[in-house]
C-alpha cells in the first residue's frame, strides 16, 4: 500500500493547527464501515473531496474537506461521540496535515535512483533481475533460516568457505571453514551458465557471506577490501527490496584522521566530496561488481523502512537476505586502483 496523502499531526503547533483535513480512527473497512460510508456520513457537513486510509490498520482513516470550516464542524460534532450512522462506535477526531513530499522525506538522501545497469552507468556494475526462480529463493531461505546465525550490532550473518573478520575487514586465508554448501549449488550452477557474464562466469568462487537485514537496517558506506577478494564480487537480494547507493569520492578511502580525532569511516559519513548514483534491487536479483565499481567505487544501503522510486514509496516491511559470493585473494591486489587499494597503500609506508 502507497502512502496516505494525509497523516496524524505529531503535537506541538501542529496539534493545534486548524485544518480541511481529519484524522478519524475508529472507523474503516476492517470495522465494516466502508471509505464510500465514511464519505456520505462526514459529507453532511461540507463538500468532501476525499476520504484516504490513515494506514495499514483499517480502522483509521483521513477526510478531506473542501473547507476548513466544514473540517471543523464535522469534528466539533462527531468527535467523542457515539455514530449512529457508524453502529454507535466512537469516534476519535484530530486535524490532520499533508504528508511530507518524496524529495521532503528523502532529505540529504534523495538521489535519482535508476532500475537498471545501463541507466545507472558505472562500469563493471551488472545487474540480473529473477535471477533464480521464487521457489529456488524459498529453498535457499530456509536452507539458512536451519543454521546457526551470528549476531551483529543490527545484522545477523553466516559465512562460509572463509570467516570474514569485521575488526580487520579481511580474511585469515589459513582458517579454511571447508567447501561451501550444497544449497548454494543452483547459484553457482546459474552463474556458470549465463551468458550475460561473460569470463566472469569461470572464476572459482571460495566464499560466502549470508547477511540478515530487519526492516529498515542499512549498510554504511564501504569497498570490499581489495586485498581480501578478487576482482568479482556477487550478491544476491532475497525476500526484501533495498536501494543500494553508490559513491565514488574524489580523494579516494585512504583520508588521514581529522585533527578532532575522527576515523576513516566518520569523514566518508559527513564527506560531500563524491559522486553519487543509486539503484534499486528488488528481491531474487543478482548484482555483478566487477573492475571500477568493485575497486573504486563505495556501496551503501541507506538506513530506511520507506524508500522512495521515482516518487513511489516501497515499504521494507520485511527483512532481506543477502548472498555474497566472492573468491578470497592469495596474494597482494595490483589494480590501478591504487588511491583506495589497501595492498598498493601498505606497500608505500615501506
Amino acid at each position: 500500500m502507497g502512502l496516505p496523502k494525509f497523516m496524524r499531526p505529531k503535537g506541538g503547533a501542529e496539534e493545534n493547527a486548524t485544518s480541511s483535513n481529519l484524522y478519524i480512527a475508529n472507523c474503516g473497512p476492517a470495522v465494516g464501515i466502508s471509505l464510500d460510508m465514511i464519505s456520505s456520513v462526514f459529507g453532511a457537513f461540507g463538500e468532501v473531496i476525499g476520504v484516504y486510509a490513515a494506514d495499514e490498520s483499517g480502522v483509521r482513516v483521513i477526510v478531506s474537506f473542501m473547507h476548513d470550516n466544514s473540517a471543523q464542524a464535522a469534528l466539533n460534532a462527531l468527535h467523542g461521540h457515539p455514530c449512529l450512522e457508524f453502529g454507535g462506535r466512537i469516534l476519535h477526531i484530530r486535524y490532520s496535515i499533508p504528508r511530507p513530499s518524496p524529495s521532503r522525506v528523502q532529505g540529504h538522501d534523495n538521489v535519482a535512483v535508476s532500475l537498471t545497469a545501463s541507466e545507472l552507468n558505472i562500469p563493471g556494475v551488472f545487474l540480473f533481475l529473477d535471477f533464480i526462480t521464487a521457489k529456488q529463493e524459498e529453498e535457499l531461505l530456509a536452507a539458512v533460516d536451519a543454521r546457526p546465525w551470528n549476531s551483529l550490532a543490527k545484522r545477523r550473518v553466516q559465512h562460509y568457505g572463509f570467516e570474514f573478520c569485521y575488526l580487520m575487514r579481511n580474511v585469515d586465508t589459513k582458517r579454511h571453514l571447508g567447501e561451501l554448501p550444497s544449497f548454494v549449488c543452483p547459484i553457482l550452477d546459474r552463474i556458470s551458465t549465463c551468458s550475460e557474464l561473460g569470463g566472469a562466469a569461470n572464476i572459482k568462487l571460495d566464499q560466502l557471506t549470508v547477511n540478515e537485514y530487519p526492516p529498515g537496517v542499512g549498510l554504511s558506506p564501504h569497498i570490499d577490501t581489495h586485498s581480501a577478494f578478487e576482482d568479482k564480487i556477487f550478491s544476491l537480494s532475497l525476500a526484501g527490496p533495498c536501494i543500494m547507493e553508490f559513491r565514488r569520492y574524489h580523494e579516494g578511502t585512504w583520508k588521514p584522521e581529522s585533527k578532532c580525532g575522527m576515523s576513516n569511516m566518520e569523514n566518508l559519513e559527513n564527506s560531500t566530496d563524491f559522486l553519487r548514483k543509486a539503484v534499486f534491487l528488488p528481491p531474487r536479483s543478482m548484482l555483478l561488481l566487477s573492475g571500477e565499481a568493485r575497486y573504486a567505487w563505495h556501496h551503501y544501503i541507506p538506513h530506511h523502512k520507506v524508500d522512495f522510486i521515482r516518487d513511489s514509496p516501497i515499504r521494507r516491511c520485511s527483512r532481506r537476505v543477502s548472498f555474497t559470493l566472492r573468491k578470497v585473494r592469495r596474494g597482494p591486489c595490483q589494480c590501478e586502483y591504487v588511491e583506495y587499494c589497501d595492498s598498493q597503500r601498505d606497500k608505500a609506508k615501506f
